[in-house]
């Protein structure tokens, strides 16, 4: 490399590299470059990462097991081991153990360590009477007197490299292990910068900050400074960190783009709290109340408030009358005896069909036709895997018309899935408690070469309609999952990778842009 390219390269560094560089000798600590340059720790590795890149130097890393002081290690070497503080208070005069205890302020554990340590090496004389009273022995003394291997130890300067401890250092360090954080081995990385030789022939250059013009300034230009100054040289052909801006969940987007979809369709939606009674979730859609549904293996039922009001006693009437013998719907009900406390249970909803449930009970004759959705969360006592969760979004929707039939409910399931990106759509014969006919909605997935299910649909039955509205009428009702009509999009094979919230899949996904 020419001088004349070793000069550009140089007015290329970063201040920070300017900063650093000239305090780098043959080989430096990364420890010893933080304290000269007075740097914070991440701008020096910053710099010397990029510095590295140019080959101006070469990082080297080394792992070392050392001993450093753990916290009661720090406070020993400062104001003595606890056995000699222990038996210096009874040097003088015997003393009971709480007596002991007070003056030294020693813990529990402490004087049963100094205990133990003192009777080992007879350093004590007890004495038992209405308490233990202690006072020091002729070995004692001694042990006082001298200082032990221990006390040395912990004199030295840490962190210590263990491959460098003599025989007694050891020995002090295997006792001082045994007892309450004094000592704990950690291995350690340390970094070493080494200068390379196009760094060496940089370094002889004049690099530091105050040479190079970063930016000029109105100041700079009137004074006439930048004359005598060099210009730093900019790389536009570098790669830059990539900036990630702020943006929602990506399934956010796709619920506005749902919400979207069904109000270009002419439907109202539907909200509504996520805790809702046993009443609007199940009684109100003919789910009878010893279906296996409503127990807690499959429901999340609330513990406080435990119990939710009821509505106007009409609704409630018919729709014990309906469970009970069918009502005037044309039904025989489930023949079993209607609870009104089992009604009243709180629970997450399973279904935003409980939304649809209340809509239809405040919909009068000259109110129709009328259409409405709802895309929300539902909850169900399932295992988690790659395919369920128990918490998740569910797409409802219903047309309520006096004139409606199958053929617009498979019209209208097309229409979405056609948006959805799913031209292929069928509809299967299927049972759900509350919708005669009802029809499972399956979606060819062309990678899989396979039909999927996405929900299920169907004509609310009499029993439903007809105890909410007063009236009997068609009901087209469809409740479909989200995660799975999005999972082809983003390429997610396990539904679990929807809300892991991976901050790199969170940046790098793909938009909706359906």
């Amino acid at each position: 490399m020419i001088i004349m390219d070793i000069e550009k390269l140089a007015l290329k560094l970063h201040p920070l590299e300017r900063r650093v560089l000239p305090l780098l000798k043959s080989e430096s600590r990364f420890e010893d470059i933080v304290k000269k340059s007075r740097l914070k720790e991440v701008e020096v590795m910053r710099a010397l990462q990029w510095l590295q890149n140019k080959k101006i130097i070469e990082l080297k890393e080394e792992k070392k097991e050392l001993i450093i002081l753990d916290k009661n290690g720090i406070k020993y070497k400062e104001k003595g081991l606890p056995e000699k503080l222990f038996l210096k208070e009874i040097e003088d005069k015997p003393l009971s153990l709480s007596k002991i205890q007070s003056k030294t302020k020693l813990d529990k554990n402490e004087i049963s360590i100094s205990l133990g340590i003192l009777r080992r090496k007879a350093a004590i004389i007890i004495k038992k009477d209405k308490e233990l009273v202690l006072s020091i022995s002729p070995n004692g003394k001694r042990f006082l007197a001298r200082e032990s291997l221990e006390e040395k130890f912990l004199k030295n300067k840490f962190p210590m490299k263990i491959g460098s401890l003599k025989p007694e250092e050891k020995h002090a360090f295997e006792e001082l292990d045994k007892r309450r954080e004094i000592v704990k081995k950690e291995t350690k990385k340390l970094k070493y910068a080494k200068l390379s030789k196009l760094g060496k022939k940089i370094i002889k250059l004049d690099i530091k900050t105050g040479n190079v013009i970063e930016a000029l300034s109105p100041q700079l230009l009137k004074s006439k400074k930048w004359k005598k100054k060099r210009f730093r040289r900019f790389d536009v052909e570098i790669n830059v960190p990539e900036i990630h801006g702020g943006r929602r969940h990506f399934t956010n987007d796709v619920v506005e783009y749902i919400k979207k979809i069904w109000l270009e369709l002419g439907f109202v939606e539907m909200q509504g709290n996520l805790v809702q009674s046993s009443f609007w979730d199940l009684d109100a859609l003919f789910v009878p109340q010893d279906h296996p549904a409503r127990e807690m293996q499959d429901t999340f039922y609330i513990n406080k408030p435990a119990k939710g009001s009821l509505p106007y006693k009409q609704t409630v009437n018919n729709i014990k009358a309906t469970h009970e013998n069918g009502w005037t719907t044309g039904s025989k009900g489930w023949k079993c005896r209607w609870s009104t406390a089992k009604a009243k249970e709180n629970l997450l909803r399973t279904h935003t069909t409980a939304l649809s449930a209340k809509t239809i009970a405040n919909l009068k004759k000259e109110d129709l036709p009328a259409k409405f959705f709802a895309v929300g969360k539902v909850f169900r006592n399932e295992t988690l895997d790659w395919k369920h969760l128990f918490e998740f979004y569910q797409v409802e929707g219903i047309v309520v018309d006096p004139d409606v039939n199958l053929k617009h409910l498979i019209g209208y399931l097309r229409g979405f899935f056609k948006k959805m990106g799913f031209p292929d759509v069928r509809v299967r014969p299927a049972h759900f408690p509350y919708t005669e006919p009802s029809a499972e909605v399956e979606v060819f997935d062309p990678v899989r070469k396979e039909w999927i299910e996405f929900g299920g649909s169907g004509i609310f039955r009499p029993e439903v309609t007809k105890p909410l509205m007063g009236f009997e009428c068609p009901v087209l009702a469809w409740g479909l999952t989200l995660e799975r009509s999005i999972q082809k999009y983003y390429n997610i094979n396990d539904i679990r990778e929807l809300y892991k919230n991976d901050i790199k899949q969170l940046r790098e996904i793909k938009l909706w842009l359906k």
